[in-house]
């Protein structure tokens, strides 16, 4: 799979790494930092952040659209990046053996504003071992989004 136009996989991952230093993950102790990338180049981060109320917990992937499209991204999502674990000395998630992928919950979110682009971007989720690259379409099959309700 090839990387996008105008995206460095080790600069996004790196963000997605510095947002996780940012989460706010009492409870679980579960840092999380998502990097979106842009095809004119913008990066946009979030980080997970948890509630003493757990259903109302908002994960780093939904943060980091929400702050998007509150900038007027409306599409040009060619990349994601995705980092997960246990907070280290500098307080960014160490990753674990295995690598944390989106949520569904995440992955519809994420389905909807690629889709306002009609662009499939792929998805760099971070492990220990290395780092699992898979696109939207394959994390999420046969997904609803807006072009459903034309």
């Amino acid at each position: 799979m090839n990387t996008p136009p105008m995206i460095d996989k080790a600069a996004l991952i790196a963000a997605a790494c510095a947002a996780s230093s940012r989460a706010y993950a009492p409870y679980s102790q579960f840092h999380v930092g998502a990097a979106l990338g842009f095809a004119d180049g913008t990066v946009v981060t979030g980080a997970n952040v948890e509630n003493a109320s757990y259903g109302l917990a908002l994960c780093a992937e939904t943060v980091a659209v929400a702050r998007a499209m509150a900038d007027g991204a409306r599409g040009g999502l060619v990349a994601v990046a995705v980092i997960g674990g246990r907070p280290g000395g500098d307080g960014e998630a160490v990753p674990g053996p295995g690598a944390v992928t989106p949520c569904g919950r995440c992955r519809q979110v994420l389905n909807e504003i690629a889709q306002l682009g009609a662009t499939d971007p792929v998805v760099w989720s971070v492990s220990a071992h290395g780092v699992l690259e898979m696109r939207l379409s394959e994390l999420l099959p046969l997904a609803f989004g807006p072009a459903n309700l034309i």
